[in-house]
């Protein structure tokens, strides 16, 4: 009998699925591995009126975001982009350390287009939703 290796891809979580966030559950039974920042290169908005997080890599005025790395199998990374709200997409990030890794984007353009709230310097995803109560 032969083993066959799983591939496994590891993902940065920067919103809705992070650990005590209301979409956690849509990571299944993925392996958390560690809680990480990027580099100090993109934007964090609050989309469509704070339902989901949107992240888009900037040339300048950038900051540094905080999340979750995870790892997960193709089946779970399937599963978690089929439920990413519509025009998210997967893109390369860069964490403070270097690490290359996978995180759902949003397209700058929509960003700018709707005008959502920059909340770039609020501490993250999980930050902004503790201040902004209940929703």
């Amino acid at each position: 009998m032969s083993q066959t290796a799983i591939a496994v891809k590891r993902v940065f979580i920067c919103g809705s699925a992070l650990r005590g966030q209301p979409d956690n559950s849509n990571l299944g039974d993925a392996k958390f591995i560690r809680e990480a920042k990027t580099r100090p290169i993109y934007r964090l908005h609050s989309a469509e009126n704070g339902w989901h997080p949107a992240i888009y890599e900037v040339v300048t005025s950038g900051v540094s975001i905080p999340g979750e790395v995870y790892e997960l199998t193709s089946d779970q990374f399937e599963q978690l982009a089929g439920g990413e709200p519509p025009h998210m997409y997967p893109s390369d990030v860069v964490l403070d350390d270097g690490e290359v890794l996978t995180a759902f984007f949003y397209p700058q353009e929509l960003v700018e287009k709707y005008q959502w709230e920059d909340i770039s310097d609020r501490g993250g995803w999980a930050a902004y939703k503790a201040s902004a109560g209940p929703n």
